[in-house]
């Protein structure tokens, strides 16, 4: 069975540096990214620490640094309104925050690993609302104002097609992440009726661009809003934690054609003994046993993660 690593702030974990440190510099995210491929050979290779903020700093927003080895985070919000959302200018990814530095990281990476399977991370609609405007305040227009909401969300679309635009320009590849849009932050209604819309035209357009299908990486309860997920074109699933895994299982069981990452317990992962993250192991290739295109997945790995225990799990799954 493959396993598939999740790499992001745990990448500057491998260098001995904090997350904040190496988001903010080139060569610390080089250096970081490298590390852990040369560590894991993992696929993809996603290049960011803080995968969710890139587009929001683009746009204007602060990213804020934290105390010691936290996540960067956008702290204050740069709109009042769903409104003032679908009015801010799109952003030129080719100047724009530090989209031009993850790109030149990416481009370089590619080069020094050719082999390897390297992504720019994009923010799906909600998430990057939920960044510039925060999610009590977006949840409560989605809630009240539900057809301004689905508007502002559509508004972000074309800014993220430009930044597909310049992935491929690079001659790179992307991964769209969007779990601010999961239930039980929102309704299956309510994702069907206010997210998908913008979602599904992200994605189904990116695919054009990049010349196929794309993955769409969303944590949460999204067992009730698989179906959905379906329609977005995606070609790779995470079957999340926080789901039931087993249900989601059988939804996209005969969907062969879509790659499904099974996720793993973070904490497990994190801070599991070896029996854990064998008990770990054999429970997802229970659940994935018999599925084509199927394979384990970390979940996130939280910073301080051992590469040791990431070790064991890869090869646990070789074992099997």
């Amino acid at each position: 069975m493959d396993c598939t690593p999740a790499v992001y702030e745990h990448a500057a974990y491998l260098i001995g540096h904090s997350p904040w440190e190496v988001s903010r510099d080139a060569e610390l995210t080089y250096q970081s990214h490298a590390a852990a491929y040369c560590r894991y050979h993992h696929s993809p290779v996603v290049v960011s620490i803080d995968i969710y903020n890139l587009e929001g700093e683009a746009y204007g927003a602060r990213v804020a640094q934290p105390q010691g080895n936290g996540i960067p985070a956008i702290l204050e919000p740069l709109c009042r309104s769903v409104d003032e959302l679908a009015g801010l200018p799109t952003f030129d990814p080719r100047s724009a925050g530090r989209i031009p530095m993850i790109l030149e990281v990416a481009r370089r990476l590619a080069d020094e690993f050719p082999e390897a399977d390297v992504r720019i991370p994009m923010a799906g609609p909600m998430s990057i609302a939920s960044n510039l405007l925060g999610i009590e305040p977006l949840l409560m227009d989605i809630v009240t104002r539900p057809e301004a909401a689905a508007g502002a969300l559509m508004h972000l679309v074309e800014g993220q097609l430009r930044f597909a635009r310049a992935v491929a320009d690079a001659g790179l590849d992307v991964a769209f992440f969007e779990s601010a849009a999961a239930p039980p932050l929102l309704s299956p209604k309510m994702f069907r009726d206010v997210e998908l819309p913008a979602l599904k035209a992200i994605m189904e357009q990116t695919a054009q661009i990049v010349g196929r299908p794309v993955p769409c990486v969303m944590g949460g309860n999204t067992e009730p809003i698989l179906d959905a997920l379906l329609e977005t074109g995606t070609g790779y699933l995470i079957n999340p934690i926080e789901t039931d895994q087993e249900a989601f299982m059988r939804k996209v069981w005969d969907r062969t054609e879509v790659r499904v990452r099974v996720n793993a317990s973070p904490r497990i992962m994190a801070q599991g003994s070896h029996d854990e993250l064998r008990a770990e192991v054999e429970r997802i290739a229970a659940i994935s046993a018999g599925r084509e295109n199927t394979c384990f997945g970390t979940s996130a790995l939280p910073y301080e993660t051992p590469p040791e225990n990431v070790d064991l799990v890869k090869e646990l799954c070789r074992c099997l």
